[in-house]
């Protein structure tokens, strides 16, 4: 049985032909495969509702309003190259779906071959999951989420697509184990360390990429025992990873500094990494040596029972442990 009939195809294709060509823009479509995925998966149908931030709150678009130009204005912003609120509870925001560009250069990052099997942490909206199942084909692909109704949505939203990977409700920081091994695994959500059960339920060889601080962290796996890699150059802002496993962010320290570097995203992602093994006047004193360091000079080790971040080389003087996942 195919896909349900979808009232906005024709609009949503064309829509989706000027997404495409915005990512390939930034240059983040460099793999014809992953062209055709953005290419062919409809936006439109993970996100038949979603949230604007406006002066007085958030505003609800959705596909269903009765009026025309509200509901060109939904279908408008479901193309538009950006992330999109989709869950809010009592103010906070819980889900989102990411900006397609940055989910590009994600996905290019992690490499993914023919064969390769893919756990998503972070089901969302499933649109991601979508995206790899074009790439890899649906038995390829897991998504994991913590939170059922934002499960049962996703899968309500493959199957409207026509794909149905498996969707788990569990606790990401966990993993997957019934589904491992995998061969990539991606995270939609923030981490403050690596779960070591990530890498229990890799390959050999296996990528692992997560954002952590305001980076994304692209680890290579040689065992369950170690993983090592840099940071990408993009700035990353995801909602952070829920439950048992999860650890919020450290506090953004800014008291005391110049407005300018209070404001500096390559300082807040510094002490973001650094945590509590730098104060405020180490850090700035750190930045400004360095000359600014930026994102793709850093990297994470996990190792021996531990994890350490670091700048420009794993055993340099400049290293700080990560908390225990």
């Amino acid at each position: 049985m195919g896909p349900p009939h979808d009232a906005f195809a024709e609009e949503g294709a064309r829509a989706r032909r000027a997404l495409v060509r915005a990512i390939e823009a930034y240059g983040a479509l460099g793999d014809p495969a992953w062209k055709a995925a953005f290419a062919h998966v409809p936006r439109h149908l993970f996100v038949p509702s979603y949230y604007v931030a406006g002066p007085g709150g958030y505003e609800r678009l959705w596909s269903g309003d009765p009026d025309p130009a509200r509901r060109a204005r939904w279908l408008s912003g479901a193309y538009r190259d950006t992330a999109l609120a989709t869950r809010v509870r009592d103010g906070e925001l819980i889900s989102s779906a990411s900006q397609p560009s940055l989910m590009a250069r994600m996905f290019q990052a992690l490499d993914v071959r023919d064969g390769h099997d893919v756990l998503e942490i972070g089901a969302g909206t499933g649109y991601g999951a979508a995206l790899l199942c074009h790439r890899l084909g649906d038995d390829h692909v897991t998504t994991v989420d913590l939170d059922e109704e934002i499960a049962e949505s996703a899968r309500a939203h493959l199957a409207a697509a026509g794909h149905r990977p498996a969707v788990v409700t569990g606790d990401g920081a966990r993993g997957c184990p019934e589904r491992a091994p995998y061969d990539r695994i991606v995270a939609t959500c923030a981490v403050g360390s690596v779960p070591y059960s990530w890498l229990g339920q890799c390959r050999p060889g296996a990528r692992v990429l997560t954002p952590l601080s305001t980076g994304l962290l692209l680890l290579g796996v040689r065992d369950p025992g170690h993983a090592e890699g840099r940071f990408l150059a993009t700035s990353a802002y995801f909602v952070a990873l829920r439950g048992g496993g999860a650890r919020p962010a450290p506090p953004r320290r800014t008291s005391g500094l110049p407005r300018r570097v209070g404001e500096d995203e390559g300082f807040a992602f510094l002490t973001g990494l650094a945590g509590e093994a730098l104060d405020t006047r180490e850090a700035l004193a750190l930045w400004q040596h360095e000359g600014r360091p930026e994102r793709e000079r850093f990297g994470v080790t996990v190792s021996g029972g531990r994890q350490w971040a670091w700048l420009d080389d794993p055993a340099g003087p400049y290293a700080w442990p990560l908390p225990e996942p």
